[in-house]
C-alpha cells in the first residue's frame, strides 16, 4: 500500500484522531476550563466591542462583564444548593406519598387482571432516581466550577488578547485571507447560537417556573433553573428537566397534577424550540438533527457536561475545519442539514 494512496491517507487520519482525541480525553481536566473560557469570551466580546463605542475603555467593560458573571453565578449556586438541600430533607416524605399513589393505582389496574409489582416500579419511578441525572449534571457543573477562578483569569486574557489574534493570524497563516473569512464565520455563528440559546432558554425557564409555582409544585425554582440549564442540550435537555418536575407533581397531587406539568413542559419546549428558536435563529448552525444529537453524545463522552453544553459550538468547529479544505468539504456536506445547500464557505 502506497503511503499517498487514498486509503493509507484515510487511515493516517483515523489514527491521529484516535491518539488526538486519547489526549483530550485524558487532559479532560485541563482541556474543560480552557474549551469553557473560549466560548465564554467569544459570547462576551461582542458587549465589549458594544460598550467600547461609547468610549467605555476596554479594561473597565471586562470587570463589569466578570462581576457580571460572577454575581449571576454564585445567585445561581446558591439558590440550585439550597433547593437540592431541601428536596433530600423531603425525600422520605416523597417517598411514603409515591407508595400511597402507587398503591392507588395498581389497585385500580387490578380490576382489569393487570397485575403489577408496586416494589419494582416504585424502584424505577424513585424520586431519587429520577433525580439522579438531573443531580449528576448539576454535579458536573459545580466540578467544572471548581476551577471558576481559572476559567475567569483565562477568559480575562482572551478577552483583553481578542484584538490582537487576528492580525497574529494575519501574518501566521500562509492563506490568511480563507483561514480568517473561517474564523470570522466561526465566531459569528458561535456568537449568534449562544446568544439566541440563552435567550430562548431564559425564557423557558421563566414560563416553566411560573407554571409549576401557580400549580403548587415544590422547589419549583429549582426546576425552573434545570429547565434553563438544560435546554442548552439539544434534543434530550427538556425531557431530562421535565422528568423530576412531573414526578413531584404526581406525588403531591396526583395523576391529573402530573399530566398538567407535563403538558406544561411539552406546551413550553414546542413552542420556544419549534417556533422562536428557528424564528430568531434562521438556518441555525447548519447541522443536521442526528448529528446534533450524536455530537452531545460524543462531546458528552468526551469532555462530560460542559462538552454536552457545547456539543452544537464544538461540532461547528470540526464542520468549518471541514469546509476549510477542498478534500474534506464532502464530510462537510455530511454534517449539514438538508437545508444548508452550501457545499463550502
Amino acid at each position: 500500500m502506497e503511503l499517498r494512496s487514498p486509503i493509507a491517507k484515510v487511515l493516517i487520519v483515523l489514527a491521529c484522531l484516535v491518539v488526538v482525541m486519547a489526549g483530550i480525553k485524558s487532559a479532560s481536566t485541563i482541556m474543560v476550563p480552557f474549551f469553557l473560557s473560549i466560548f465564554i469570551a467569544i459570547a462576551c466580546s461582542p458587549i465589549i466591542h458594544w460598550t467600547g463605542r461609547f468610549g467605555v475603555p476596554k479594561w473597565l467593560s471586562i470587570t463589569l462583564v466578570i462581576l457580571i458573571i460572577l454575581v449571576f453565578g454564585f445567585l445561581l449556586a446558591g439558590l440550585v444548593g439550597q433547593s437540592m438541600t431541601e428536596f433530600r430533607e423531603n425525600l422520605p416524605q416523597y417517598r411514603e406519598q409515591l407508595d400511597t399513589e402507587f398503591s392507588w393505582i395498581i389497585e385500580k389496574l387490578a380490576q382489569y387482571n393487570i397485575n403489577v409489582n408496586q416494589e419494582l416500579i416504585a424502584t424505577h419511578l424513585d424520586p431519587a432516581t429520577a433525580m439522579s441525572v438531573a443531580t449528576n449534571f448539576i454535579s458536573g457543573m459545580g466540578g467544572v466550577l471548581s476551577n471558576l477562578f481559572l476559567i475567569l483569569l483565562t477568559v480575562i486574557f482572551m478577552l483583553f488578547e481578542a484584538d490582537s489574534i487576528p492580525k497574529r493570524l494575519h501574518i501566521a497563516l500562509s492563506d490568511p485571507d480563507m483561514k480568517l473569512k473561517h474564523i470570522d464565520r466561526f465566531i459569528r455563528s458561535v456568537n449568534s447560537y449562544l446568544a439566541i440559546k440563552t435567550v430562548v432558554s431564559l425564557g423557558t425557564g421563566l414560563i416553566i417556573g411560573t407554571w409549576l409555582y401557580v400549580m403548587g409544585i415544590d422547589h419549583f425554582l429549582l426546576w425552573a433553573v434545570l429547565a434553563f440549564m438544560l435546554n442548552f442540550i439539544p434534543n434530550i435537555g427538556s425531557i431530562i428537566a421535565a422528568l423530576p418536575a412531573v414526578l413531584i407533581a404526581f406525588v403531591q397531587y396526583g395523576l391529573a397534577s402530573a399530566g398538567m406539568a407535563a403538558l406544561g413542559f411539552v406546551l413550553v419546549n414546542t413552542i420556544m424550540g419549534n417556533m422562536v428558536e428557528p424564528r430568531l435563529m434562521g438556518k441555525g448552525m447548519g447541522l443536521s438533527t442526528l448529528v446534533v444529537f450524536l455530537s452531545l453524545i460524543f462531546w458528552g463522552w468526551l469532555l462530560g457536561t460542559v462538552g454536552m453544553l457545547l456539543s452544537v459550538p464544538l461540532t461547528m468547529v470540526v464542520k468549518i475545519a471541514l469546509e476549510s479544505r477542498e478534500e474534506s468539504q464532502w464530510l462537510a456536506v455530511l454534517l449539514s442539514s438538508a437545508g444548508d445547500k452550501k457545499g463550502k464557505a
